[in-house]
């Protein structure tokens, strides 16, 4: 017997342009599209999961056959959204490019077009993960997707636009979303825990919003999860356990270790972190996110920054430190023995960023080489 239960993903997806986070630059372009009267026939959403490529879509969808549309600010109540939003509106028809990559597919699709709409003003097809499509489906499309029916509108949605060919790609609107900044996310999942009457502290929905990876689908999925693990009050170490994650005071005291190439409390740390279950490879992407942050500020300030945990370092030694822990990812995540394959990518990193680069101390050399000479003649001078 059904509960009925909606996941807050679904429950909380976007339903109207201005709940849409993160992607101000897509909801403006197409909002003044529509309100202008300059709609397109195919569009294009590109962007990693989660940051609302399908949601777009659909808003998209709601406001063409909106009761007296086209327009961006449609109600959501109107019986034509909700059933869109429902996913029963006869003339929006969603289509899984991974299910249904095939020719004759594509060729069924191509017949339909032609006929008029039966309920809104537009047919519009939402194609998802348009990259899945056969060569030979993207073909059988084009001509349809370069002169369709003035009834017709595609909204293409994918993760991995390399792999659409060019030939479709420049018969639509392209749009890049962005990865969702974690200030954003955190405060669309506070609005969420409020309304869902849950009592979560900001260092567990900062924990939340590091794992998410800029994806708001994905971060809304976490809180779920969580929210079935702990009941009605969540703190960040029931985050941090769940999902085997490192406290952001431990990433820091990590990445003070390897700047000052503290080598026994670089091995303690980690030592503490495995017999705490905690995913290394995780803790390696948070190391190098820390790294970075340093790296963009020696180079904010010239040349040298203290920010891992107040040793000095140029950019240079932080250059080359983020570049041997960037090597060893691999070992790391498909090697035997994580453990010991993470140690030795830190221990590495830490020597590398010690090591001078044999190009800046040719030119230190050289210097040196081109001030001596003067330095000799001015000599001779004072001897004559």
């Amino acid at each position: 017997m059904s509960t009925g239960y909606q996941v807050i993903a679904r429950k909380w997806r976007s339903q109207t342009f201005d709940d849409v986070v993160g992607q101000d630059h897509v909801v403006r372009t197409l909002k003044n599209a529509i309100t202008r009267g300059r709609i397109a026939h195919a569009y294009l959403f590109v962007g990693p999961r989660g940051t609302g490529k399908t949601s777009l879509a659909r808003l998209f969808a709601k406001a063409l056959n909106c009761t007296g549309g086209p327009k961006a600010d449609f109600d959501v109540n109107d019986p034509a959204c909700i059933a869109i939003a429902e996913g029963s509106h006869l003339d929006v028809i969603e289509i899984d490019g991974a299910s249904n990559n095939g020719v004759d597919q594509v060729r069924d699709l191509r017949d339909t077009v032609r006929y008029a709409p039966a309920q809104g003003k537009f047919k519009v097809y939402i194609i998802d993960e348009v990259h899945m499509l056969s060569v030979q489906a993207f073909n059988a499309l084009l001509k349809t997707l370069e002169e369709p029916p003035a009834h017709v509108k595609f909204v293409f949605a994918t993760t991995d636009p390399q792999k659409v060919l060019p030939t479709i790609v420049s018969r639509c609107q392209r749009f890049d979303l962005r990865p969702i900044p974690p200030a954003l996310i955190v405060e669309r999942l506070k609005k969420i825990a409020l309304a869902e009457k849950i009592k979560i502290t900001d260092a567990a929905l900062a924990c939340i919003a590091r794992m998410a990876d800029g994806g708001m689908r994905d971060a809304q999925s976490i809180l779920d999860q969580m929210i079935s693990f702990c009941g009605g009050e969540i703190s960040e170490p029931d985050v941090l356990d769940v999902y085997g994650l490192v406290a952001a005071e431990k990433i820091a005291a990590l990445a003070a270790a390897l700047a000052a190439g503290d080598h026994q409390r670089i091995v303690a740390i980690v030592d503490e972190c495995d017999a705490n279950g905690r995913d290394l490879v995780r803790l390696l992407a948070d190391l190098q996110a820390q790294v970075r942050t340093a790296l963009l500020d020696a180079i904010a300030k010239g040349g040298r920054s203290d920010v891992l945990g107040g040793e000095a370092m140029t950019t240079e030694q932080i250059t080359r430190l983020l570049d041997g822990l960037r090597e060893g990812e691999g070992a790391v995540k498909l090697g035997l023995a994580e453990k010991i394959n993470f140690e030795v990518t830190l221990l590495k990193a830490v020597d590398a960023s010690r090591a001078r680069a044999i190009d800046s101390l040719i030119k230190e050399l050289a210097a040196l080489a081109d001030e001596t000479p003067a330095a000799g003649a001015d000599s001779e001078k004072k001897k004559d």
